[in-house]
């Protein structure tokens, strides 16, 4: 896993064609490790994050075939990303009580080394932004997508996206006295 601070390259422009299994298998693997680090990054858990993953890739090839070639194809994906994370946080809380449960049952396992890099004190204050917020930081500067394609990807404008980046970096810089 890559950290925050560096940038990851950006996806090469490839073609794909709506309503190939081909394509979105190949899609699937070009754009997985992406997609996940950005919900890792959202839900605030990494078990919860791949099976955000999974729904992502499961509604995006219900509706593959709909997709339209003029619109960046892992910007349509991020978006779908970003709405089941918002799902999913907003069904958090009634989860919560049966995790418990469960982990209470569970010895704890030892240490893995993803996990304590999701631990940093940047991601842990990341994670306290609004989802809105962490998403359009995510996107920029984990993924490296401009205020534009940022905005298509959440379907708002770029003025909004640009409030938002300067609101989670405001919080992030008061939060890490920086």
């Amino acid at each position: 896993m890559q950290s925050i601070e560096e940038p990851a390259a950006k996806p090469s422009v490839e073609t794909y064609e709506p309503g190939s299994a081909a394509d979105f298998e190949r899609l699937y693997r070009n754009s997985y490790r992406r997609i996940l680090g950005t919900l890792i990054t959202l839900v605030r858990d990494r078990a919860a994050a791949e099976d955000c993953a999974q729904e992502t890739y499961e509604r995006a090839f219900r509706h593959w075939a709909e997709w339209r070639p003029e619109a960046p194809v892992e910007a349509w994906l991020h978006r779908i990303a970003i709405n089941v994370a918002i799902s999913d946080r907003r069904h958090q809380r009634l989860r919560q009580a049966g995790e418990m449960i469960r982990r209470l049952g569970r010895p704890a396992p030892g240490p893995d080394a993803s996990t304590l890099a999701e631990r940093s004190d940047l991601i842990q204050a990341i994670k306290k932004l609004p989802t809105k917020q962490a998403a359009a930081l995510v996107l920029r500067h984990y993924h490296g997508y401009t205020n534009r394609e940022i905005a298509a990807a959440l379907g708002v404008p770029e003025q909004t996206v640009a409030s938002r980046l300067a609101a989670a970096r405001k919080q992030l810089q008061a939060v890490l006295g920086r």
